[in-house]
């Protein structure tokens, strides 16, 4: 009888039950290891409880890494295309949203629940309530031995790190992974909250609480613009939200964490070009002479932002607009294209969907294999590989668990190997 590879794999999330059941179909007999009582939990939250699987609109702009050619050449292996093959394979219909894809249900459990039949159909032991607290490898040996919070001890040929991050858990949570790559030599970069809220120590945030409106939004670390988004902008009674935000906060997170200055500046008119926003002021003005300022603003912005601007200006809402002068209402007009908010901070741990940094992408191939101990595989949020709002995050996951779930088993995804 032929003697099965033995992997384990550590963390029942996205990444690490792909792993196991690319890992299992390769032949081995693989062992999957959660320390919560059921599998796949933060699926159940993605996509507000929707799961956007992938996008369509796929590029390497969505994407922060050390080293983007190394990760094309992951998703060449398994793409956004290759995700649905294996999600369909498993049962799972998929539907297209403008790009965004997501189960035809449109329910997040249902993602997880043919994860779960797959996992039962190709015989992956699962044990969950297991934290591994310890790894080690018998140097000279093809060993690794896995010790949980309980003492028990585990012995596997193979093993796949896929912990995940803190991201969306109770502070001090979802550091066990790091804690074991560093137990075998790696390095892990800062974990900071990558798609998260940002606060602001602006006077007026709390006037602004509950507005939703389109924005361009720009990042500015040190003074400097470093990026720009658009989209909802939401405000809250502690700072912003949305997409917008959401897609720069990991760059805010790094940026505070090195003590730089971060703001940015809002254009609550992102649709508008420059010629047609400067004759649509004058021309209100023109025709609204005779009227406070206030209704010189009226039909404009959300009420609640027209109220801050005057505010910030000094004005009356019931001076004339005459009485002000067509200088001073440009002045508003053109602040409401470049308004400023100052940042104190980024929300807490919990708060966050994803995280930034991990372990060091340099220190693994290709095959998310490490460089330091053959035999080690991560995959995931483990990884120092991040991605914006739209799917990218859960692409990685498939990915990178197919990668290192079908290389740990022996059987390559590069030609040439």
């Amino acid at each position: 009888m032929e003697n099965k590879m033995k992997i384990a794999v550590i963390g029942a999330g996205a990444s690490g039950m792909t792993a196991a059941i690319t890992a299992a179909k390769q032949g081995a007999e693989v062992t999957l290891f959660e320390k919560n009582e059921r599998v796949g939990k933060k699926i159940l939250a993605t996509g507000n409880g929707k799961c956007n699987l992938g996008n369509l609109e796929f590029s390497m702009d969505q994407y922060y890494c050390e080293d983007k050619d190394k990760l094309q050449k992951m998703f060449g292996i398994f793409s956004t295309w290759d995700a649905v093959a294996f999600f369909e394979n498993m049962g799972l219909m998929v539907k297209d949203k403008n790009g965004y894809l997501y189960p035809y249900s449109e329910q997040a459990s249902s993602v997880l629940d043919v994860l779960r039949m797959e996992l039962d159909r190709e015989k992956v032991k699962l044990i969950a309530e297991a934290e591994i607290v310890s790894l080690k490898h018998e140097d000279g040996e093809n060993l690794f031995v896995l010790k949980d919070a309980k003492g028990n001890s585990y012995f596997f040929e193979k093993v796949i790190i896929a912990c995940g991050s803190p991201a969306s858990l109770k502070k001090g949570d979802g550091m066990t992974g790091y804690a074991l790559a560093k137990m075998l030599g790696h390095k892990v970069k800062d974990v900071v909250p990558g798609l998260v809220q940002l606060k602001s120590d602006e006077t007026f945030i709390k006037a602004l609480s509950g507005v939703r409106c389109q924005a361009g939004i720009s990042l500015l670390v040190n003074g400097e613009k470093v990026d720009d988004e658009k989209g909802e902008l939401q405000f809250t009674d502690y700072g912003i939200s949305g997409i917008p935000v959401f897609q720069f906060s990991r760059q805010v997170s790094y940026a505070m964490k090195e003590g730089k200055d971060v703001s940015v500046l809002v254009d609550f008119y992102p649709d508008q070009d420059d010629k047609a926003f400067t004759y649509m002021s004058r021309l209100r003005y023109d025709v609204l002479l005779d009227k406070t300022v206030e209704n010189y603003l009226t039909g404009t912005l959300n009420k609640k932002i027209n109220m801050v601007l005057l505010k910030q200006a000094g004005l009356k809402p019931d001076m004339k607009a005459q009485e002000v002068g067509y200088k001073t209402i440009w002045e508003i007009m053109k602040k409401s294209r470049a308004f400023p908010i100052h940042i104190s901070g980024v929300n807490a741990m919990e708060n966050a969907q994803v995280c930034a940094g991990g372990v060091d992408f340099g220190q693994m191939n290709q095959e998310l294999e490490s460089e330091i101990v053959k035999g080690l595989y991560f995959a995931g949020e483990m990884v120092d590989v991040d991605g914006k709002c739209g799917g990218y995050n859960l692409q990685w996951a498939w990915s990178s668990g197919y990668i290192a779930g079908r290389n740990a088993a022996g059987g390559s995804t590069f030609e040439g190997d």
